[in-house]
């Protein structure tokens, strides 16, 4: 990839090739080679980044340190590489006592880590038991939503299973934990539901959130824990209240179901994904949509637009980007702003092979894609120096929502730029916007 020097020109116009540096495959005993049910459903990287986890079809969670090692335990430095796994229980391949296998005996749809403290990242349990509710909040745990209605929490560092959560009485399509250091789960289901639940209670149910009429596939909760958003076959964007777990608004525009969401670092966008490959991004607090965009262009690719489906977005960390993944075998990043986007998959070359889903490393640079064979392929991404401004309005919005900017004794160009206003008028000068936010790429 090109490395772009503060002061020059790039024709934004015309995408860069994404560059595949690393891929992981799972080697499934022969009878379970090529049939339904290897698929990566859910891929994620742990809030600190110690940790990438990925479900690699037929019950099967590898859990593997991050950054990847060597067979010699350093890290891998090659242009690209790739590592096979085996899809058994219990075994430790490439004799890392850190990677595990966790079988869950149920597919695993969704994948999400709890986060735990900055201080305590560094500790590591070596007795042989399940950690107290106490530890749970200085442990690394991973959930698993199965097949069954069933929610597995295992405790990372020494694989136990810690919660056998019940309640949903379909597919767990979605989880996610409240980013704010605590320890309360969403799951979404197709039982049409959202229930939130509270790990150091043992895991009791504590919310149950209905109103959606078909299957919820994405929920995600804004940085500051204050909504939740969640998605189905529905065309709305559902809107709920993490303080009072109460409906708040729906936000309509999408003409097809409704099957990703997530929100900008500092909660101030709500980027939204539908099956006809239209991307939304919207204003949580006021429901306004900032704008649209397609992962297709049909003026420039032959395929047919209508065989496409969008299956994931997601955000950068540094909220200047997001990705988006569907089943045409392309990958794409968008920068904030511009309405086509800057890095694409190199087809027909490494291709995302049926992309299922995408989730970015917590450090920047990495791209991990999930794809339906049950592999896990990674690219390069844009490492950026985000601008002073922008880092002032992400410092400002993680705690000030749209209404009280807008009631701010401010400029109007102030108040759009905090608000992300400008996303509406950027089309004309979207480069320029774009640049205007990036000091340096690396």
């Amino acid at each position: 990839m090109e490395v772009m020097k503060p002061g020059t020109k790039q024709d934004w116009r015309r995408p860069e090739k994404a560059v595949l540096i690393g891929e992981l495959k799972p080697v499934h005993p022969q009878p379970l080679e090529r049939r339904s049910g290897c698929e990566t459903w859910s891929a994620e990287f742990s809030p600190d980044g110690s940790y990438f986890a990925w479900s690699l079809g037929h019950g099967m969670v590898k859990l593997v340190p991050w950054p990847l090692e060597e067979s010699n335990g350093s890290p891998t430095r090659s242009a690209t590489w790739c590592k096979n796994y085996l899809s058994n229980a219990g075994q430790q391949e490439n004799g890392n006592p850190k990677e595990k296998t966790l079988d869950c005996r149920q597919t695993v749809w969704s994948l999400a880590f709890g986060p735990r403290s900055s201080k305590d990242r560094t500790r590591h349990r070596r007795d042989c038991q399940p950690a107290s509710f106490c530890d749970l909040f200085s442990s690394l745990v991973l959930a698993t939503g199965l097949n069954d209605g069933h929610i597995k929490v295992w405790e990372v560092l020494t694989g136990h299973l810690l919660f056998n959560l019940t309640g949903h009485q379909d597919v767990v399509r979605d989880l996610t934990f409240a980013p704010n250091g605590g320890l309360t789960l969403v799951s979404g289901s197709r039982d049409q539901t959202l229930r939130i639940w509270d790990l150091t209670k043992g895991g009791k149910t504590a919310h149950v959130l209905t109103g959606h009429k078909q299957w919820v596939y994405c929920c995600r909760v804004s940085p500051d824990c204050s909504m939740i958003a969640s998605v189905s076959g529905e065309k709305s964007v559902f809107l709920w209240s993490m303080r009072s777990y109460t409906f708040i608004r729906k936000l309509e525009g999408h003409k097809n179901c409704v099957i990703s969401c997530d929100f900008s670092p500092d909660g101030a966008v709500l980027v939204t994904a539908s099956l006809d490959t239209q991307v939304y991004l919207w204003d949580p607090y006021t429901g306004e949509s900032l704008m649209q965009l397609s992962h297709c262009f049909p003026d420039l690719y032959s395929f047919a637009v209508s065989d496409v489906r969008l299956r994931s977005v997601r955000f950068s960390p540094d909220g200047l980007y997001f990705a988006t993944v569907a089943d045409d075998r392309d990958l794409r990043i968008w920068a904030l702003g511009m309405d086509r986007p800057i890095i694409e998959s190199p087809a027909p070359h490494n291709p995302v092979t049926n992309g299922l889903c995408c989730a970015f490393s917590p450090q920047g640079g990495v791209l991990a894609t999930g794809t339906r064979d049950g592999q896990v392929q990674f690219w390069r991404t844009l490492r950026v120096v985000p601008s002073l401004r922008h880092l002032s309005r992400v410092s400002l919005r993680q705690s000030v929502s749209s209404h009280q900017v807008m009631a701010l004794p401010l400029p109007k160009k102030m108040k759009d730029f905090l608000t992300y206003r400008t996303l509406l008028t950027c089309h004309e000068n979207n480069s320029l916007h774009h640049l205007q936010e990036v000091i340096a790429l690396n």
